[in-house]
């Protein structure tokens, strides 16, 4: 059967076209070297840098592709800079914190890619109890997160719906000292819109599904066992969220097993899917990439990225999709990491554990992880290094539970309106963390920052405010204001 492509279709092969993608990248290959096409490209997302006008998406994944493959270094350089001043016209210089929660590594799926795969006898096996993930997440709330992505492998007996909305009714009962979390993320197979109900009922933040491979063949071949290998339902998935209520979801591919020129275009041809049929594009888009792990050897793809292409990739998101927050995981070093938050990362892992139990672990255990953690600082180190950089770290949560969530957030956040919310109430997490959390010298940095940052807050009640709320923090004991 052929298939024609429309974005307003919920039929993945539709909306992800392959015959589509492959005349993007003809399209691409054929022009990429027309650079009055490529700097008019540019000049079409420059109103994204004064975001008053409900602005989403001004150029295409066709157009996008065009950049992606042009080799010009002036036309590489003006791609840099502009990601990194539309970031900061949506998100300015915070970055929100999180760390992942892995709840069981059982999984029915043979994926290729990953350690958790069924045929893999060699990794332990493990289910945290809810009395495991009381302790877990004591943890995480004494090194001072205050936000989870929760994961699990895909698998009926052990690891159904209800094991999941147990686990998020726990997780969010948690009072510790001064902690608690305050938006659970979750991050698990897809699923029917029944299932996606209640998930919306049990208080979910995001609903997060990395698409592995939009290459259908590609897809096939490297998930040839389990629920998961049927490429049309994985796809699909988020359509069948949002139908069930979830007004926030999560794109991401994994960089390394296909064509990065390919994934990128069908990246982006999700996200104007999801514009088109929803009104609201993705909430996050993830860029991980293919690392070691116990059963996994990256080389055996032959599809990486060197970290100068990823940075461009995570640019080109940035310019693309500018509304979106963009997260880079532990699995990318320092360097990487501090590159990538200059062209377009908007949120962090800091701290993470990918084992099952693993943060009540004195040392970090191997033998469940799911990939090797690139960087291993702890959630103070970078915290410490992020405002030697000058961003201001955030564990902010306040949209979610002020219902700014779904096309809501999307409409302040298009307009430019959201930085009046996120950059004070990032202030005032910041201030949370530093008298609950920190080391004596992060303290230091971090209130000499939040002293410089106060006057960046143009309206002067929104300041006193602010002001306000960090003087009850430190003097008065109050915790969780926002606005």
């Amino acid at each position: 059967m052929g298939y024609s492509y429309n974005p307003k279709s919920l039929c993945a092969d539709e909306f992800i076209n392959d015959e589509e993608i492959q005349e993007t990248l003809a399209y691409a290959d054929a022009h990429k070297n027309d650079l009055q096409l490529c700097y008019d490209i540019l000049e079409k997302c420059k109103p994204h840098l004064h975001p008053a006008n409900e602005h989403g998406a001004m150029i295409t994944h066709r157009e996008a592709s065009v950049l992606l493959a042009c080799e010009n270094k002036g036309v590489n350089d003006a791609i840099k800079k502009l990601a990194h001043d539309i970031k900061q016209a949506y998100y300015g210089n915070r970055i929100v914190l999180f760390a992942p929660l892995y709840l069981s590594n059982y999984c029915v799926n043979g994926c290729l890619y990953c350690p958790y795969h069924a045929k893999n006898r060699e990794i332990p096996r493990r289910k945290l109890t809810q009395d495991e993930i009381r302790a877990e997440v004591i943890a995480l709330q004494d090194m001072g997160h205050k936000r989870l992505a929760i994961e699990a492998g895909e698998d009926p007996k052990h690891n159904p719906i209800e094991y999941i909305l147990e686990s998020m009714n726990t997780i969010y009962s948690i009072k510790h000292k001064n902690g608690s979390i305050r938006r659970v993320n979750v991050n698990i197979a897809a699923t029917t819109v029944d299932e996606y109900r209640m998930l919306k009922e049990a208080e979910i933040g995001t609903y997060i599904l990395f698409q592995e491979t939009y290459n259908k063949e590609g897809y096939k071949r490297l998930h040839p066992t389990g629920p998961k290998s049927d490429y049309n339902w994985h796809t699909e998935a988020m359509d069948r969220a949002m139908e069930g209520g979830i007004d926030d979801v999560g794109l991401g591919v994994l960089f390394g097993l296909e064509g990065y020129r390919y994934e990128f275009a069908g990246l982006i041809m999700h996200a104007e899917h999801l514009e088109a049929v929803h009104g609201v594009g993705p909430h996050t888009i993830s860029v991980p990439r293919v690392k070691p792990a116990m059963d996994i050897d990256p080389d055996v793809f032959d599809n990486g990225i060197s970290d100068e292409m990823f940075e461009k990739i995570i640019a080109l998101i940035r310019i693309t999709v500018p509304y979106t927050g963009m997260i880079i995981s532990t699995r990318e070093g320092q360097k990487v990491r501090e590159h990538a938050l200059q062209y377009g990362i908007s949120q962090i892992s800091g701290g993470s554990r990918t084992s099952v139990g693993g943060y009540t672990e004195a040392a970090r255990p191997h033998d469940t992880e799911q990939f090797d953690v690139s960087d291993q600082r702890t959630l103070d180190e970078i915290i410490s290094w992020l405002i030697e950089q000058e961003h201001v770290p955030s564990f902010c949560t306040a949209c979610y539970r002020a219902g700014r969530t779904g096309d809501r957030f999307m409409s302040f956040c298009k307009n430019g309106q959201i930085l009046n919310y996120c950059h004070p109430n990032a202030l005032i997490t910041l201030a949370e963390y530093l008298v609950d959390y920190a080391t004596p010298e992060t303290f230091q940095k971090g209130f000499e920052l939040l002293e410089r940052e106060m006057y960046k807050i143009k309206d002067d009640n929104r300041r006193h405010q602010c002001v306000e709320a960090i003087y009850a923090i430190v003097h008065e004991g109050k915790r969780d204001q926002r606005f």
